[in-house]
């Protein structure tokens, strides 16, 4: 187990690139799955991403990401540690922001294959029929 500690900022494990392009995205509960909200990504990282958009999404909230392939070719990890559902990748909040111009910087961690808290991840997470059509029409 690595136990070793960052700090400042060197506390990140893996570089983040500024990237700002559009992205789509749902928050994955029940009464708000059907509802694709559009915002930008700030940055990107083999770990996750900070997004810029008008919705307050509470921490610890999973989300789906509809990114497009410059953002996934980044970092060519991102494929082989996260959870890849339907052409997204899934990700929970870890923090936000609220700016002064109303919309809301949200810090976004890539859910990995490997967490044990997440091994009833598609039993929590209810991907409709809608976001599936969504998908094919792309």
């Amino acid at each position: 187990m690595n136990t070793e500690r960052f700090i400042g900022q060197e506390r990140r494990q893996f570089v983040r690139l500024s990237y700002r392009k559009p992205l789509n995205y749902k928050v994955c509960k029940e009464d708000t799955i059907k509802k694709l909200m559009t915002g930008y990504t700030e940055d990107v990282s083999q770990s996750g991403l900070l997004c810029n958009i008008a919705e307050s999404v509470p921490v610890d909230s999973v989300l789906w990401l509809l990114l497009d392939m410059g953002a996934l070719t980044i970092c060519s990890e991102v494929e082989k540690r996260s959870v890849i559902l339907q052409h997204g990748i899934l990700g929970r909040v870890v923090r936000t922001y609220h700016k002064k111009d109303g919309s809301f910087d949200v810090g976004v961690r890539f859910l990995t294959r490997e967490e044990p808290d997440d091994k009833d991840m598609f039993q929590r997470v209810r991907i409709d029929n809608s976001m599936m059509q969504h998908n094919e029409d792309k």
